[in-house]
């Protein structure tokens, strides 16, 4: 068998891996840092033990720096003129109302809050938003279908939502014709959407006082609503959940959100 000759390795390699050398000479070694001494790595530990305190103190200060900045900021935007200043109204407005949804859950909740509005401020519905998700099973139409007597006990005793007997009466009721129109339309969405042939209607509206209450669009909602066995679904109603999912554009045109809303 031949034997390859082994090459002998070149001064970086001796270097790092050793041998190469002469018989009797002593096998050439990296150039490596000699350890720390006891001292420097004490003062090595002082320097970074300090170091995380200092970095919390700088993040803190920034963090601090940069919520004034948003909140001008956000101060300085130009909204639709019913927001009002109630930080609760402005992050609906701001993130929510508009924007186009065809989640079938969340189109029923919009749809039975939009209900049990009526005579109030939406303002007071969005400060119990929280307490119907938990009083009405996150709005799980199937479940709020097979309420009972004892449920609607329950509901007319929650503090936490409107306790009005037709309005709580309403939303079961609702539940299960919303099951029904699933069955037939394969979802709430499919149905709903259709009043605006899939597409949200962009309007340009300058002021609060141009936009109708109602359109005939909303018309044709609520009748439909009503003959398949729905309550608290007149055409204002109807018009403002219409707006909240986002089927009309009706933010203002120097409202920041208008332009936002048009390019979803």
């Amino acid at each position: 068998m031949r034997l390859r000759s082994r090459k002998a390795r070149s001064v970086p390699e001796q270097a790092l891996f050793g041998g190469g050398g002469t018989a009797g000479s002593s096998t050439p070694k990296a150039n490596l840092p000699a350890p720390a001494s006891k001292k420097d790595r004490k003062n090595a530990g002082a320097t970074l033990s300090a170091w995380p305190k200092t970095t919390r103190r700088e993040r803190r200060k920034h963090d601090i720096s940069g919520s004034i900045r948003g909140l001008q900021a956000s101060a300085m935007k130009t909204r639709c003129a019913w927001c009002g200043s109630d930080p609760l109204y402005v992050a609906y407005h701001d993130e929510e109302w508009g924007v186009p949804v065809h989640d079938d859950r969340h189109l029923f909740e919009m749809l039975i809050l939009e209900g049990a509005q009526a005579g109030l401020s939406w303002l007071t519905i969005l400060k119990k938003r929280a307490n119907y998700r938990k009083a009405f099973h996150q709005f799980d139409c199937a479940r709020i279908a097979r309420y009972t007597a004892r449920d609607s006990a329950r509901l007319l005793a929650d503090a936490g939502i409107v306790r009005n007997r037709l309005k709580i009466a309403a939303t079961i009721q609702n539940a299960r014709a919303t099951l029904a129109i699933i069955e037939e339309f394969g979802s709430l969405d499919a149905f709903l959407w259709r009043y605006v042939d899939g597409i949200p209607i962009q309007n340009r509206w300058r002021t609060l006082g141009e936009i109708s209450p109602t359109t005939p669009q909303s018309d044709a909602m609520s009748k439909d609503l009503k003959r398949r066995g729905f309550n608290f679904v007149g055409s204002t109603i109807c018009h403002a959940f219409m707006e909240a999912v986002g089927m009309v554009n009706d933010h203002t045109t120097d409202c920041f959100r208008h332009r936002e809303i048009r390019a979803l």
